[in-house]
């Protein structure tokens, strides 16, 4: 054993939907903001302080399907994962990093009837050339066997 470890465990919640992009070869990955809560008491002034964190997840492969098809924007999830930071450089030459959570392990925590009251106390916006994805995901959801543990 080299004598390090590399390990995140997140429990939070998603700010954006599931964002896919397919490479020529079949695999897959996907990406989304999860945003961490912080919320204590300043003692000098007794005011409650809440900070959020946001951590930006890559999921790859299979994963990130089951991801983009079941999870949707405020629900509560479990990420287990490892740290990477990439580097690039941008279109002025100047070095760029990004840290990321690669995920390893997920786990939903926001039930099926929470994520589906969510969606339907948040306003939706009628589109003009397009049916509704959001009704059309959730159709298929309803027609199929759920092999989800809750």
């Amino acid at each position: 054993m080299s004598g390090t470890l590399n390990k995140v465990m997140l429990i939070g919640h998603l700010g954006d939907e599931v964002k896919l992009h397919y490479f020529e070869g079949g695999g897959c990955v996907g990406r989304f903001p999860l945003a961490t809560n912080e919320t204590y008491t300043n003692k000098q002034t007794n005011e409650r302080v809440s900070n959020t964190e946001w951590h930006n997840i890559v999921v790859r492969n299979k994963a990130a399907e089951i991801c983009e098809k079941y999870l949707t924007k405020g629900d509560r999830v479990y990420i287990e994962g490892k740290i990477k930071t990439r580097k690039w450089q941008d279109d002025k030459g100047q070095d760029r990093y990004s840290t990321e959570i690669q995920c390893t392990d997920f786990t939903f925590l926001t039930t099926k009837g929470e994520s589906e009251s969510q969606r339907a106390q948040q306003p939706q916006q009628p589109t003009q050339s397009q049916p509704n994805p959001v009704s059309s995901v959730e159709s298929n959801i309803a027609d199929e066997p759920d092999d989800l543990p809750f």
